[in-house]
């Protein structure tokens, strides 16, 4: 979905190309407590609330082994991002960029990652904290962290580490 947006001084918007789909599919939605753009935290912290990546059927048995991470990446799509947008004024600074030189949620393909603290399992959820999207955010993927990879297993000595 496009959502249109009054562009700030210096903000250049284009025409959308027509869509051709990848074949993606969300496998799950994500439950934070922001229910507006305004509400929700430029990055998130790992000391923030507790969030909840609910997974869908059939991908719930994909979860199993997580929990030996402490921190995972998150992949989500930005749904209530706008698309078009090749220059920007982040904070209505004045100063406009380019689309690609910005960690902005507005991009033509609106995929925000957070790397983000395991907190828990329960039932087809995960618990996290460290996200910084508005609740009911359709989730992409789950993956261990690749930068820290660091399965807590290693910590607690099981063998295999």
């Amino acid at each position: 979905m496009t959502v249109k947006a009054q562009l700030r001084e210096g903000e250049v918007a284009v025409e959308m190309p027509a869509a051709h789909d990848a074949g993606l599919v969300f496998i799950g939605r994500i439950r934070t407590p922001w229910k507006s753009h305004e509400q929700t935290p430029r990055q998130g912290g790992h000391e923030g609330p507790v969030c909840r990546l609910e997974i869908f059927e059939p991908w719930v048995p994909a979860l199993h082994g997580v929990d030996f991470y402490q921190h995972l990446e998150v992949i989500y799509w930005l749904h209530r991002s706008p698309r078009n947008l090749v220059l920007q004024s982040p904070k209505k600074n004045g100063k406009t960029r380019g689309t690609f030189s910005l960690r902005s949620p507005v991009r033509p393909n609106p995929i925000g990652t957070s790397i983000v603290k395991f907190v828990g399992i329960e039932g087809s959820s995960v618990l996290v904290r460290g996200l910084d999207c508005l609740d009911e955010t359709p989730l992409i993927d789950l993956k261990p962290d690749r930068c820290e990879f660091s399965p807590l297993a290693a910590q607690r000595g099981e063998p295999g580490y």
